[in-house]
């Protein structure tokens, strides 16, 4: 709309004797160039207007996206408690962060790629994987995209597990944990997709760190099955095959018997161990959680 208003002013040529067509010229060019910066200072959805400050660098498109690898939408239950992993294109949550380094280094994810904890990567208990979010440190402004290949963390009090180098740019490391907002961008490329977007944003009162909450450590199994008669459960098992056990519990004062498989020492290696299990037929394979 601009180009064109400015196209349609016809001004009028100046000749040698006439000082008043150079004036008039003169008032009629500062006069589109006032309402040119009008039009502008309208429309230009800046920082000024209360909105948010713009990405330094916007996440290219993903033109070739990795395959969802549908072992990990699969419901699980960690703690006693269930989550079911599904397509979210709308999420956006703030929460808290937290991240994991040298412990799970090299160890596999959840989609079976090595982690890196250098690498742009993060876990979520629900999206689907792999795919990318952006984190945005809500202290500083500092803001990245990230490769979410891998499941947790597990603490409800927090929505998202970082890698060490995630953490770094994010400005978490020393913090141990932070208030993040993430929004979900959709499937990840094949390869990578992490992305640093904005390194500092405007200075603003940075609020007193939080410290992490100590959590005792958690032990992992995965139930292939739960019986009444004591009979059956052994009969699972033994098909099974070590490290297969059957375990007595009482439950609503009814006797159960459950076939255990593990322990595993963290969530990744107890789902590996749950996907073996369905491939060989016990389909309803969960992964629980004990202290």
């Amino acid at each position: 709309m601009l180009v064109g208003m400015a196209h349609a002013i016809d001004l009028p040529a100046p000749t040698m004797n006439s000082g008043f067509g150079r004036g008039l010229r003169g008032l009629l060019i500062l006069g589109l160039f006032s309402l040119l910066a009008a039009c502008a200072s309208i429309g230009g959805g800046g920082p000024s207007d209360g909105g948010p400050a713009p990405l330094a660098v916007a996440p290219p498109p993903v033109s070739d996206p990795a395959p969802i690898v549908t072992g990990t939408m699969r419901p699980y239950q960690i703690k006693g408690r269930w989550y079911r992993p599904e397509e979210q294109p709308g999420y956006d949550e703030v929460g808290m962060a937290s991240w994991y380094g040298d412990q799970f280094n090299g160890r596999p994810t959840a989609t079976g790629e090595r982690f890196d904890m250098h690498a742009l990567t993060a876990a979520h208990k629900t999206l689907p994987l792999p795919g990318l979010v952006e984190v945005t440190n809500l202290a500083n402004g500092r803001r990245v995209v990230l490769r979410v290949n891998d499941r947790g963390p597990f603490v409800d009090s927090r929505i998202i597990d970082l890698s060490r180098g995630a953490a770094e740019q994010l400005d978490l490391i020393g913090k141990g944990v932070g208030e993040v907002r993430v929004r979900y961008l959709g499937r990840a490329p094949r390869l990578g997709g992490g992305l640093l977007l904005q390194a500092a944003a405007p200075a603003a009162a940075t609020p007193a760190p939080r410290q992490a909450v100590a959590e005792p450590p958690s032990t992992f199994w995965v139930q292939a099955g739960s019986f009444g008669d004591p009979l059956p459960a052994r009969l699972m098992a033994e098909g099974i095959g070590a490290p297969a056990s059957v375990s007595a519990a009482s439950v609503g004062g009814r006797e159960l018997y459950r076939v255990l498989v593990g322990p595993w020492p963290d969530a990744n290696a107890a789902e590996a161990a749950r996907q073996s299990v369905v491939a060989r037929g016990y389909a309803d394979a969960a992964l629980i959680s004990t202290r």
